[in-house]
C-alpha cells in the first residue's frame, strides 16, 4: 500500500489549463491550408491532460518542429467520432490518444481505421515495453483502478489490503462503494473470491456474480463518474471505493486521508493512433516519436502522477514520486492488465447481465 506523496496540490492536479481551454475552443477540419500550415489535431482527456501535455509536449514540439499541435476533448471512446471522420474523409482530428479496446474496435474490420504507425524500429520507441504497443498504438499512458479506503474509518483496527478484504463485510466492515458499469468491477469479484491474477480471464461470469451477491446489500452507492468518486472520499461519505488512481490521489492531495491499494491493481494502456488517411500522418509520427522522450514523460509527473511507458523515465522521476505513478515496478509488477481481447468480444453480454444484477 502507498500513501499519495505531497508532491501534487489540488490545483496541480485539478486546475484545468488555459492551454485547455483554447484547445477546446478550436475544433479545425483539415484543409489543404491547414496542412500548409504544419498543424495537427490529438484528440486528448482534456482537464489536467491538456494542460500537463501543452506544456510538456505541444509547445515544446513546435517549437522544435514548427508544427503546431492542437489538443482537443472528446467521448472516453470516441470511435464513432474516428469511424465517421475516416469514412467521410472529412479530419478533425489527425491522431487520437486511445485505449487499447478502441484501437482493436477500429482495427478489427477488412479496412482498419487507423495507420500503422511503423516506428516499431525507431531508437526512441523500440526502447517502449512492448506489452505498451501495437502496431496501431505508441503506448503513452497506464491507467489503473485501485482500491481506495478512508483512513480514519480503519483507525485502530486492520485496514483492508486486498480485493479479498473488500468482499470480506464480516472482518472488514464499512461503507463501501461500486462502480455501475462491469468494467474492472467483474475482475474485482473474481480477485476477491480468491482467483489469481492470472487466472481472472477469460473471467467466470457465474463466479463473479455469486460474489458480487454476497456484497450488494452493503454497497451503500454505485458511482458513475471520478467526480463523484472525490466527492464521497473527501467527505467520507463511503470508507471504501474501488477506483481510478488519479481519483484517489486527487481527495489525497485536497486534503482526505485516504489510503490506496497497489496490491492486485487493474490496469490498462492509452495510445497514440494516428487516423488512417490523414494527409498528416507523418508530422503524427514525428510527435509519437518527440512524445516518446523518456526524459519528457518523466516531466509529466510535475502535473500528475504519470503512467509513464519507457521505463527509462523513472531515473528522471523524483524518487519519493516515483511509487505513487501507475508503472512504478512495484505497482505494475502486482497488478492485472486488462484483457482487451475480451472485452471487445464479451461487453455487451457482460453489460447486459451487470444491469439485470443491478435491478435485481
Amino acid at each position: 500500500m502507498s500513501m499519495s506523496k505531497p508532491g501534487w496540490s489540488r490545483r496541480s492536479l485539478l486546475k484545468t489549463g488555459a492551454a485547455g481551454a483554447a484547445a477546446l475552443a478550436m475544433p479545425a477540419i483539415w484543409s489543404p491550408a491547414r496542412a500548409q500550415n504544419k498543424r495537427i489535431v490529438v484528440r486528448d482527456d482534456g482537464g489536467i491532460y491538456t494542460q500537463a501535455y501543452s506544456a510538456i509536449y505541444y509547445k515544446p514540439f513546435f517549437e522544435a518542429t514548427g508544427i503546431e499541435v492542437v489538443g482537443v476533448q472528446a467521448n472516453a471512446e470516441p470511435t464513432a467520432q474516428i469511424r465517421s471522420m475516416v469514412e467521410a474523409k472529412s479530419y478533425t482530428w489527425d491522431m487520437a490518444k486511445i485505449s487499447r479496446p478502441a484501437i482493436l474496435m477500429l482495427t478489427s474490420g477488412d479496412k482498419p481505421l487507423l495507420e500503422k504507425h511503423g516506428l516499431e524500429n525507431d531508437p526512441v520507441v523500440a526502447s517502449i515495453p512492448k506489452e505498451y504497443m501495437s502496431e496501431y498504438g505508441v503506448g503513452t499512458n497506464v491507467y489503473t483502478t485501485v482500491l481506495a479506503y478512508r483512513t480514519d474509518a480503519f483507525k485502530g483496527r486492520k485496514a483492508p489490503a486486498s480485493w479479498k478484504d473488500f468482499f470480506d463485510v464480516a472482518n472488514f466492515a464499512g461503507r463501501r462503494a461500486l462502480r455501475k458499469h462491469p468494467f474492472d468491477t467483474i475482475e474485482q469479484a473474481l480477485m476477491g473470491d480468491g482467483v489469481p491474477t492470472g487466472e481472472v480471464y477469460p473471467c467466470n461470469l457465474d463466479r463473479a456474480f455469486a460474489t458480487l451477491d454476497r456484497l450488494k446489500k452493503d454497497v451503500s452507492v454505485f458511482w458513475t463518474s471520478g467526480a463523484q468518486v472525490e466527492q464521497m472520499l473527501g467527505s467520507g461519505e463511503v470508507d471504501m471505493i474501488p477506483t481510478w488512481v488519479s481519483r484517489a490521489q486527487a481527495a489525497i492531495a485536497a486534503g482526505a486521508p485516504v489510503g490506496i491499494v497497489w496490491d492486485q491493481n487493474i490496469w490498462g494502456l492509452d495510445s497514440w493512433s494516428i487516423l488512417a488517411g490523414t494527409p498528416n500522418a507523418d508530422a503524427c509520427r514525428q510527435f509519437i516519436k518527440f512524445a516518446s522522450d523518456p526524459k519528457r514523460q518523466a516531466a509529466l509527473v510535475k502535473y500528475f502522477p504519470a503512467g509513464v511507458t519507457q521505463p527509462e523515465a523513472f531515473k528522471h522521476i523524483d524518487a519519493k514520486l516515483a511509487p505513487d505513478c501507475p508503472t512504478f515496478p512495484e505497482n505494475i509488477k502486482r497488478g492485472l492488465p486488462i484483457d482487451a481481447k475480451y472485452w471487445l468480444d464479451n461487453q455487451q453480454a457482460v453489460l447486459e447481465r451487470y444491469n439485470a444484477w443491478l435491478l435485481s
